[in-house]
Order: structure tokens, then C-alpha cells, then sequence
């Protein structure tokens, strides 16, 4: 399996590069007049080259290229018709939740005593109420910014491999413990327990429903390292929890065998019960090089399908660690049903409270990586703004802004989540109207910074090789898109792409300031790259495309 996935990351990779570089490096050079794509007004050769190989022969295309500061149209092909966005689709959901949770926004995560403390012991409950922080603590660096990796753990078992940060994943849970531990509690007699009722959950692709509570973004990371020939490979897992351990007979195989690692399940269900594991299985190589870093570690993951049984035990563990004694049992159900009521909170009881980076940086991880269940959230976040708390009332909040404050219609789009999954379309005409208009926002700067940038950083910065043509390596800076791929698996192991998409801006050789929106869809067969037999299908590619 990982070897097919291997072939599909690469062969994509190869067709980014070769193929849809050549038109954006071309706007990027060539934009010094309008041009309507139609008869007697054909884009330049090497761009229309592209449109015309064999690949994308019966695919879709659809392109407007704009100025944004005059308006004009420079390219324009098929900009009104509805098109599959893949990751595209962020550029709303994120650029809405910067506007009106604000780029300064920092969450907030406290956590209050339910009980009379007498002498160090507290005869009741401690509930911490989640915020919505996707990152709770666990990717915040010394300078207080938040960890971002070239290659996202996130996608590991779709892609292969991934560069995990050096951070601890457990860090918040821990500075809660300890300022519970510094207000004086040193024993719990009651429940600890997690409020998780900011939102109702939603489903994240029939793998887990997502809650405002996360842990190493609801990720157990295994870390394989080698080991001696026809011996057991070393693996290792994190974080270290009661509340989930890895088992492992993966064992070392010859040069030449096929890599073949296997998480069973990779989406255990007996979270909350003792003895929860998980298993990896299978081969590795002896002359296996990790794709993606080309070195080891070799980074597979399990989801945490349960964050709210999970964060609980860590919870408790992190207490014990501090010094605080919990009666509780550690690993176990959320008891949630002990909760108080919402609004029965008060700042005077408060006891702890793990305080964000700000949302700009959670904005940067989500773009530049293409974040799937972080720009859900923050679709599900920005609808909290608007006064409501599930992500179908977020999406008719979403509609209502867009309308009321870009003038774009409903008509023009239809998204199903917050990270553009399955059938998201969207005109290039309204994406490129909402690129144009955020200019005048003054969330803006944020919102451009957190795009991946051509050969420099995210799902753009391996896309170094027209900077062999000398009078092409001027655009290495100067184009700022989101990405987006959406695959799905054909009968015969290889791969439909559904749809391919760059959305974003140019700073053209011209000087021009350009807004543009690029899309393929329905290309049936992408040739040389094959899926698992499972046919699972493949969405969002975290290297972004």
C-alpha cells in the first residue's frame, strides 16, 4: 500500500510541476494586456500547450486572471461555471474567520472547580471547557509562535510520510496542571471532566466527529526508525498516554521488498477503555528511504476518534504529574452528562487558563499545509460569531456574509464543509471577486501571509524548477496560492483527478497586481499512478497542488 501511495504523491508532484507551472510562471511573465479567451484572442502558446496535453484532454478547464487594482479581466475561460475547488475552498473559510474572529484573536481555554476547596483538597469536580484551540498548547514554540512542519502529520498515512515538530503535544494540558497545582489544589476528589459543548460535533469524512477539544490534533504519532535485517523495526509513539498505546511486529525485510506498513485499526474505537491499542504490522525495507524527507523517521498515525476521552486522561495524567492527586479513575468515559449548565461559569472560580497564539498563526497552519479539520473548525468557529453552533448553520452564515459583504451569490457556489471536500465547486469569476475585495479588509496582510508561496514555503515551496530558466526564477516570491487536489480511486488502481485548483495572486514582471483562479476538473485517469485496492478515496493532497 505505501508504495502505491508513493507513486500517486510523486506522479501528481510530477505533473505540478511540468504541466500547471508552466501558466502560472507564464502570467506571471506575460501579463501586460487583457486578453479574452475566445476566438481571435487564444491565450500565448506555451500557455495553451498546456491546456492541450494529452492528460487533460477531456478535462474541464476554467481561468480568470484579474487586476486587482483596476478590475480588468486579463484571462477569461469558462469563469461562471460552478467547478470542484478542492482545498481552494479555504480561501472563505479561513479569510472569514480572520475577519470576524480577528487575526489578534487568542483562544482561551480555562478551567473551573466545582466544589468547596478546603486545605489543598478540592470535594468535587474540575472541569476545563474546551475553546475550540486547535493546537492546545501542543505546537507552540519558545517564541510563542505555533510549529509548522514542511510535511504535515495530518496527511501522513495518505501521502506517505510526514516531519513532525519538535514541540510537546501534551504542553497545554501541563501548564493547566501547573497553575492548578500553583493556586494551591493538591488532591481532586471528584471527577475531571471536559466540557466539550462549544459546538455540536461534526463528522470529519466518516472517520471521527470533531469537538472543540484537540490533542496532537486528534493524531498518536508512530515513529519508525530501522532496525538489524529480519529483526523488529524500532517503533516508537507519541504522546504517551494511558489512554492509548502501539503495539508493533513490523520487522525488517531485504533490499528490494515492497514497504508495507499497516495501522490496525487505524481508527480504534475503544478510546476510553483500558488496554486501548493499536497495532503496526508488516515490512520495511532494509533499502527503504522515506519519502518526502528522504531520511528517518518514518511517520504514521492513528486517529484519536475520542478527543474527548482522550484529553481527559491526559488531563488527569498531566495533574498527577504536577503533584495534584485525582480520585478519579484516569482512563475512562468523559462524564459529561455531570456538566453543569453552559452559562453557570464564572470568572471568579476560574482556577486556570491556557491562553492561544494568535488566530493569524493558526490561519498560516492551515493554509500553508492545507489543514482539512482546522479550516472545518474554523468555518464551525466563525459561525459561533454569527450566533450559531453546527457547521450546516455555519455554511448558511457563510452564505449570508458572502452575499452581504462581497456580493457574491449563493448561486455562484455550493460548499459542503470548510476545507472543500467531495462536491465544493465554485466560480473562478467569485473567487477571484473575494481575493480582489479582502484587499480592502483590514484582516488582509494576515490573510495573504498565510498563503503558501512559490519555491519558498507550504504546498508551493517545493515547486523550485523553472528557477533553471533564468528568465522565469523572478517569480520564486511573487505567487501567492492556495491549492487544492481532488482524487479519487478508478476501478483499476489508478487515480481520477477530480479537480485541480490554484487560486491566489501574482506580483507580475509587468509590475501588475494580479488576482487569478486556475481549475481542471473530470481529467478520468492520471496515467502512472496507482491507490490502494480498497479504492479509498483521496482528497486534499497536504502537499497542497
Amino acid at each position: 500500500m505505501d508504495g502505491r501511495r508513493l507513486a500517486t504523491t510523486k506522479g501528481v508532484a510530477s505533473v505540478i510541476q511540468r504541466y500547471w507551472l508552466t501558466v502560472i510562471v507564464g502570467i506571471w511573465g506575460c501579463c501586460t494586456a487583457s486578453v479574452a479567451i475566445g476566438e481571435g484572442n487564444p491565450l500565448p502558446a506555451d500557455l495553451q500547450a498546456v491546456l492541450d496535453k494529452p492528460l487533460y484532454k477531456s478535462g474541464i478547464w476554467g481561468l480568470q486572471v484579474v487586476d486587482v487594482d483596476t478590475g480588468e479581466v486579463m484571462y477569461d475561460l469558462e469563469s461562471e461555471r460552478k467547478l470542484l475547488t478542492g482545498s481552494v475552498r479555504k480561501l472563505f473559510s479561513i479569510g472569514l474567520a480572520l475577519g470576524k474572529l480577528g487575526a489578534d484573536h487568542r483562544f482561551k481555554t480555562p478551567v473551573y472547580p466545582r466544589g468547596d476547596v478546603e486545605n489543598g483538597v478540592l470535594d468535587g469536580d474540575l472541569i476545563l471547557v474546551a475553546s475550540g484551540d486547535l493546537a492546545m498548547g501542543g505546537r507552540t514554540k519558545p517564541d510563542g509562535s505555533l510549529a509548522i512542519t514542511d510535511f504535515d502529520h495530518n496527511e501522513a498515512n495518505s501521502i506517505g510520510n510526514a516531519e513532525l515538530t519538535m514541540t510537546d503535544p501534551l504542553a497545554g494540558f501541563e501548564s493547566l496542571a501547573r497553575q492548578i497545582a500553583s493556586a494551591g489544589i493538591k488532591e481532586v476528589r471528584g471527577e475531571v471532566i471536559i466540557d466539550d459543548r462549544l459546538f455540536v460535533p461534526f463528522n470529519f469524512r466518516e472517520e471521527f466527529d470533531v469537538r472543540p477539544i484537540f490533542v496532537n490534533d486528534d493524531l498518536v504519532d508512530v515513529i519508525i526508525q530501522p532496525g538489524a535485517m529480519g529483526k523488529a523495526a524500532s517503533v516508537d509513539w507519541r504522546p504517551k498516554s494511558g489512554a492509548f498505546a502501539v503495539d508493533s511486529s513490523l520487522t525488517m525485510a531485504p533490499a528490494g521488498t515492497e514497504l508495507d506498513v499497516e495501522l490496525s485499526p487505524e481508527f480504534p474505537q475503544c478510546f476510553g477503555e483500558d488496554g486501548c491499542q493499536g497495532e503496526v504490522e508488516g515490512m520495511l525495507p532494509k533499502d527503504f528511504v522515506p519519502t518526502l524527507t528522504n531520511k528517518y523517521p518514518l511517520i504514521r498515525a492513528f486517529r484519536i476518534v475520542e478527543p474527548q476521552d482522550y484529553a481527559r486522561t491526559a488531563f488527569i495524567e498531566a495533574l498527577e504529574k504536577a503533584g495534584v492527586k485525582v480520585s478519579a479513575k484516569a482512563v475512562g468515559k468523559n462524564p459529561a452528562d455531570k456538566l453543569p449548565p453552559r452559562d453557570d461559569y464564572s470568572d471568579a472560580t476560574k482556577i486556570a487558563e491556557l491562553t492561544s497564539p494568535p488566530y493569524a498563526d493558526y490561519a498560516k497552519w492551515i493554509l500553508k499545509v492545507s489543514y482539512n479539520i482546522g479550516a472545518d473548525t474554523s468555518l464551525v468557529l466563525f459561525g459561533l460569531t454569527q450566533g450559531v453552533n453546527s457547521m450546516p448553520a455555519a455554511l448558511e452564515a457563510e452564505k449570508k456574509t458572502l452575499a452581504a459583504e462581497f456580493d457574491i451569490p449563493a448561486d455562484d457556489y455550493h460548499f459542503i464543509d470548510g476545507s472543500g471536500g467531495g462536491e465544493s465547486v465554485a466560480t473562478p469569476s467569485s473567487i477571484n471577486k473575494f481575493l480582489r475585495d479582502l484587499r480592502g479588509k483590514n484582516f488582509y496582510q494576515p490573510f495573504h501571509d498565510a498563503l503558501p508561496v512559490l519555491a519558498v514555503d507550504g504546498s508551493l515551496g517545493f515547486v523550485t524548477d523553472f528557477m533553471k530558466d533564468e528568465s522565469l526564477a523572478g517569480a520564486k516570491g511573487n505567487v501567492f496560492a492556495k491549492t487544492g487536489t481532488y482524487l479519487t480511486g478508478n476501478e483499476d488502481g489508478t487515480l481520477a483527478l477530480r479537480s485541480q485548483a490554484l487560486a491566489g495572486y501574482i506580483y507580475a514582471k509587468s509590475g501588475r497586481r494580479l488576482a487569478y483562479a486556475l481549475f481542471v476538473n473530470d481529467v478520468p485517469s492520471i496515467s502512472g499512478t496507482v491507490i490502494s485496492p480498497s479504492g479509498r478515496s483521496i482528497h486534499d493532497q497536504p502537499r497542497g497542488f
